[in-house]
């Protein structure tokens, strides 16, 4: 369709812009005997940094992602939000540092994620300002601790498969499309709903640990207004998943609690999907929190 091309057309722009600058930076790498000064090696740090949080589509260098994703059908959807992130997200942990440019990063990232997901009615939007918050999270753990960062991704990858594959099989694009959510029976719902309370990072399922574990190593490092920003930008975001869980909770009148049905089978495998994914995210976060 006409979006899905005007998406792809502004995805391989931006990445042809962010690669031409890592190559840059790589070739200032290779001769950086030549121009030995702290200035050209933080340049350098600047412009590799910049282009890698570019393809990621980090704030503030995001405002070509949200539209993107709107651009796209569920499925590529799912894979720029999951996939796409783990080779620039794995380079900046390798050359990561204690930088005020990255405290900015993270900042920008809070601030404009919980505005902009604020007023949001497209549901790809509101995983694409999500995932804009939680890169800010992860970018946060990586100066942290490097462990943390990997679980918070796989936890934070589950959680939008799961999220998106109920919208692509129940065909949800806008939030008002929630009222009439056809799932099996209520209970599915509930462990559909459970899935946005872990991307929001709600105790006791298992977005919570990572969060809290980068809280107290941040406090540690006495990064105290970094972590307020956090937490406030966390707490924005759960209100906006908040009205999107109760929009979704809302049952028609001929539904019933326990009715269940096998008819469609593959709403019922997307809700032992969800089962069993999250109750075995958070058996694995209770084991490693007890290591």
């Amino acid at each position: 369709t006409l979006f899905q091309d005007e998406a792809s057309i502004k995805y391989f722009i931006v990445q042809v812009i962010a690669s031409t600058m890592i190559l840059m930076s790589i070739i200032v790498m290779v001769w950086k005997h030549s121009f030995s000064s702290s200035i050209m090696e933080n340049y350098n740090f600047l412009i590799l940094n910049s282009s890698l949080l570019m393809k990621m589509g980090i704030a503030p260098f995001h405002i070509w992602f949200p539209e993107v994703i709107e651009g796209l059908s569920w499925t590529n959807c799912m894979i720029m939000l999951t996939w796409q992130k783990i080779a620039p997200m794995t380079m900046i942990m390798l050359n990561i540092n204690h930088s005020m440019f990255m405290s900015m990063i993270i900042i920008s990232s809070m601030f404009i994620s919980s505005i902009m997901i604020m007023n949001q009615i497209s549901m790809r939007k509101i995983l694409a300002y999500s995932s804009i918050n939680h890169m800010g999270w992860m970018i946060a753990t990586m100066m942290c601790m490097q462990t943390i960062w990997m679980w918070y991704f796989i936890i934070y990858s589950f959680t939008t498969v799961n999220i998106i594959l109920t919208f692509k099989i129940n065909k949800i694009y806008f939030i008002n499309q929630l009222y009439s959510l056809k799932m099996i029976n209520p209970l599915s719902k509930i462990l559909f709903l459970l899935n946005f309370i872990s991307l929001g990072g709600i105790p006791p399922l298992p977005g919570f640990l990572p969060k809290w574990l980068t809280i107290q190593f941040m406090l540690q490092e006495n990064m105290i207004m970094i972590s307020s920003i956090m937490i406030i930008s966390t707490l924005i975001t759960i209100y906006v998943y908040s009205s999107i869980m109760i929009s979704s909770m809302i049952m028609s009148s001929e539904e019933k609690m326990f009715k269940i049905s096998f008819k469609n089978t593959k709403k019922m495998s997307l809700s032992l999907l969800n089962f069993f994914t999250t109750f075995s995210l958070i058996l694995m976060v209770s084991l490693y929190g007890m290591t």
